[in-house]
């Protein structure tokens, strides 16, 4: 299904359809998806702003790095990949886990919504907690549906290598206006970037469990099933 032009509604409507998307995400992930010891949970509180969605591992689940698909082998097909290096040395010393009560913070989603870009806060706030979770170690997906403005020109990406004093290494294509970026935070950091369009059909994008192993979260599939269950009324601006 196209990606819908979501500046045509007032942010309550999206917002509505976010936490719906963020459900049937987190209940795809765990329906099979994440490998034994693994487990999804929505909106968890991990220090300031709450994730959509995250990925723990559990102490006593019996996980090990070899599950997943390696990255190696078959590497997620998004139109970018960029490794950032810099930081690499700085950050062998400095690794620590991020705890939550039921197990280890593996992964976070993120799904940006209106408010989150419409001030210099609220995009600092948001932008510097993505760049202290990988500097943690803390994999990350987001998904950016709304094209950049004022305040992020060229788009999230750049705003995030920001934080991480890193250049972006790519500029947001024309035409291209809305990201969908999965970040793999291991020794160095390696975005896998997908630029995408209203009237694009989302493309499935890695959640990663290692800094080398990943499972690919169905964007497609939820967005279809959260817009089949958005209501009639509120889907007319949008058609």
């Amino acid at each position: 299904m196209p990606i819908h032009d979501w500046t045509r509604v007032r942010a309550n409507r999206f917002h509505d359809f976010h936490q719906s998307w963020t459900i049937r995400m987190k209940d795809a992930l765990n329906a099979g998806l994440l490998p034994t010891g693994y487990l999804a949970m929505a909106e968890q509180k991990t220090g300031g702003p709450e994730p959509d969605v995250i990925t723990l591992a559990r102490p006593d689940g019996g996980f090990y790095s070899a599950q997943g698909t390696a990255v190696l082998d078959q590497p997620p097909k998004t139109k970018l990949r960029i490794k950032y290096e810099a930081l690499g040395y700085a950050r062998k010393a400095n690794r620590i886990a991020i705890r939550h009560p039921d197990g280890e913070l593996i992964s976070i989603i993120e799904i940006l919504s209106p408010g989150n870009k419409d001030s210099r806060r609220a995009l600092g706030m948001r932008t510097r907690k993505v760049a202290r979770y990988l500097t943690a170690g803390v994999h990350i997906l987001i998904i950016d549906l709304f094209p950049p403005n004022n305040l992020n020109p060229q788009g999230i990406h750049k705003e995030i290598c920001a934080w991480l004093h890193e250049e972006p290494k790519c500029e947001q294509p024309a035409g291209k206006p809305l990201t969908l970026a999965a970040y793999s935070a291991g020794l160095d950091i390696e975005a896998f970037i997908e630029p995408m369009a209203v009237g694009d059909v989302l493309t499935d994008m890695p959640i990663f469990l290692t800094p080398d192993r990943y499972v690919n979260c169905p964007l497609e599939a939820t967005y279809m099933s959260a817009w089949d269950a958005f209501p009639a009324a509120l889907k007319e601006p949008l058609l």
